[in-house]
């Protein structure tokens, strides 16, 4: 059965299950598997909606392409803030992670290639769970890769007196800044951190491509593998547009096969093919022409 994507191609249906993962917050997670040429790597996806909405079924679109490259995708439903304050949500994905881990062989998939994509506040859980924040919950295996699409790398609470924004009504009334840095990823990116990719749009008036070229700066000083893609003019979650959802998904299926499934590859590839990459070439195109 085939159904149409909304750029004149079709997408071809693949087959959803659900389970639930046993821990505070019993979330539930539903899986896309790939029908042929499995990569033994799974993708787990983390829906936006600012903490304080959104469900899992938003990231249906990107499990169902993923599961078209040959990734095992897995869309993990979180607590909201409105069921319960921070840090229940990164407990959740944590939870999330270590599940699939565990139940690696039943899936078909490497522990060692599980990769996290997240989309705002999605991307802000995703760089959380890799990073090293809230040690007494720790991950079981460490994220292949990461991919953050548009993700706050730092949360700001403003007065009190400007309401019930989000990040106030993830972090609790009585948060300070103390608790704001804690919680954002800026804070806990280190030499360890996996390799990363980063996509912003220049438009974009809530996570702008400014916070993203600080995050991409952090990970660059602390050694981080980091890929940064800004979009023109596009604004926030511009990637769920019909035309811009393969694009996007093309770029973040070609970055894991470059950070996670066979990084040995391209480098062998560089090295092999790359003039550039040979630095007795480099010193040899630096160095002042001989006299005639």
């Amino acid at each position: 059965m085939d159904d149409a994507r909304g750029d004149g191609r079709m997408m071809h249906v693949i087959s959803c299950e659900t389970h639930v993962v046993p821990g505070p917050g019993n979330c539930a997670i539903d899986v896309y598997r790939p029908v042929s040429g499995s990569l033994r790597a799974a993708v787990v996806l983390l829906h936006g909606g600012a903490w304080v909405e959104g469900d899992r079924s938003a990231m249906a679109p990107y499990a169902q392409i993923l599961a078209e490259q040959g990734f095992t995708a897995f869309a993990v439903q979180y607590r909201l803030s409105s069921q319960a304050l921070w840090p229940a949500q990164l407990i959740d994905v944590r939870a999330a992670i270590n599940w699939i881990a565990k139940a690696s062989g039943q899936f078909g998939i490497d522990p060692a290639r599980i990769a996290l994509q997240g989309f705002s506040a999605g991307g802000h859980l995703a760089l959380m769970a890799a990073g090293a924040a809230l040690p007494e919950v720790p991950l079981t295996v460490r994220p292949g890769a990461v991919v953050a699409l548009f993700a706050p790398p730092v949360l700001k609470l403003p007065p009190p007196a400007a309401g019930p924004v989000p990040p106030r009504l993830l972090l609790g009334p009585d948060a300070g800044d103390a608790e704001a840095i804690a919680a954002s990823p800026l804070t806990h990116i280190d030499p360890g951190f996996p390799p990363t990719f980063l996509l912003n749009g220049t438009g974009d008036p809530l996570v702008t491509h400014d916070d993203a070229l600080v995050l991409f700066n952090r990970l660059m000083a602390a050694g981080v593998a980091v890929d940064l893609h800004l979009f023109a003019g596009q604004t926030h979650e511009f990637s769920e547009l019909p035309r811009m959802l393969p694009v996007v998904q093309s770029a973040v299926a070609a970055f894991l096969d470059r950070a996670m499934i066979d990084p040995a590859g391209y480098q062998a590839d560089n090295l092999r093919l790359n003039r550039f990459a040979d630095p007795e070439f480099l010193r040899a195109i630096a160095s002042p022409a001989a006299p005639q």
